[in-house]
């Protein structure tokens, strides 16, 4: 009888250990990435938004042309936007969109489609 109860105990704790490898085993998202932030931080309202400037997009560290670029972006490219500000004027359009994507810098949103609704205003 004590044998049979040793035996189901140790079979409980192998499959309770199993299912703890398998469940520190899945994968893990990128600690950037959007969808990951909206996770994280439930009150921030991501929004999204596609590259429309064939030749790329530069990325900014604020919301003008004179701002250090800090990277950028492909044509045709998705994009999570935190929110907009005016900024300098691109080709008629005074808008600059945060971008998400965990640099949290700026690019103009002459070039940027949205996709569904437009973002908020930045506070």
């Amino acid at each position: 009888m004590l044998r049979k109860i040793a035996s189901v105990t140790a079979a409980c704790a192998l499959a309770v250990l199993a299912a703890a490898g398998t469940a520190s085993a899945a994968p893990q998202t990128a600690p950037h990435s959007a969808p990951a932030m909206a996770a994280e931080h439930p009150h921030h309202h991501l929004y999204k938004g596609r590259v429309i400037a064939r030749t790329g997009l530069l990325v900014r560290s604020a919301p003008n042309r004179n701002a250090p670029v800090v990277g950028s972006l492909d044509y045709g490219q998705t994009v999570w936007i935190e929110c907009k500000v005016n900024g300098q004027w691109v080709d008629g359009n005074p808008r600059w969109y945060k971008l998400a994507d965990g640099r949290w810098a700026w690019s103009s949103a002459r070039y940027i489609a949205n996709i569904g609704e437009a973002p908020r205003w930045c506070r």
